[in-house]
């Protein structure tokens, strides 16, 4: 395997219970990788360790060459992995420009701030039409812009986003998904968890199936793959 983030024999939980069992995958060698399956399978798991969020009891995460299981979420971002979380948890008394701010701390991002705060605009506009408003006053997906361009502040040298669509107005979502279409497009490597697997398709050729914290199927660049098809792993036809 060749990515840029490896996961090898990865197994990670809370409290008692493992959540993620032996779970290997190369990610970045061929480009955006999609995850999806059940709820409660463990993707979201999955992302918090690799983030540092939840500690690994077995196996190595590797980013870029660098062992990265159990290090901190700050000396992970600071590498240049940079994860955007289910459910935007923003502060929500701070203003658009102040958390956008907050995503340029490191030292490595605080060097491109004003490149990447161009970038961050550019890609959503409407935050530059709303710099100085309140974050709990906007809207889901408002929010989720700002999570997601919080995110670019930073510099990512790998993008995870999370299930970055959950629970917006279609029209939004749309709108998001072009978005994460164009980050994609500037040349920033995307981890995507997302339930819409029609989205899944258009971002990557590149996909897992996990279930019961397992890869239970991967989905190689070249292989032919439609709706239908994904559908028949996911039920487990």
């Amino acid at each position: 395997m060749s990515g840029l983030l490896e996961i090898t024999n990865l197994t990670a939980g809370y409290g008692r219970i493992d959540v993620l069992h032996d779970l290997t995958m190369s990610i970045g060698a061929h480009g955006n990788v999609g995850l999806f399956g059940p709820n409660g399978h463990g993707k979201t798991t999955l992302l918090r360790a690799i983030s540092g969020l939840v500690k690994a009891r077995s196996g190595s995460i590797r980013f870029g060459g660098a062992a990265i299981a159990n290090q901190t979420p700050r000396s992970i971002v600071g590498l240049g992995l940079v994860h955007s979380s289910q459910g935007n948890r923003l502060f929500p008394d701070l203003t658009i420009g102040e958390c956008l701010a907050l995503g340029a701390y490191t030292p490595r991002a605080r060097a491109q701030e004003e490149a990447n705060r161009e970038r961050a605009l550019k890609i959503f506009p409407k935050l530059s039409e709303r710099w100085n408003q309140k974050v709990r006053t906007l809207s889901g997906g408002e929010r989720q812009m700002v999570s997601i361009g919080t995110a670019l502040m930073s510099s990512p040298a790998m993008l995870i986003l999370d299930e970055p669509t959950l629970g917006l107005a279609p029209k939004i979502k749309e709108e998001l998904c072009r978005a994460v279409l164009d980050i994609s497009a500037g040349g920033i490597p995307l981890v995507v968890v997302e339930q819409d697997v029609e989205f899944l398709l258009e971002l990557s050729q590149h996909l897992y199936l996990i279930n019961h914290g397992q890869v239970a199927a991967e989905i190689k660049p070249g292989q032919t793959m439609d709706h239908a098809d994904i559908m028949a792993l996911y039920f487990g036809q």
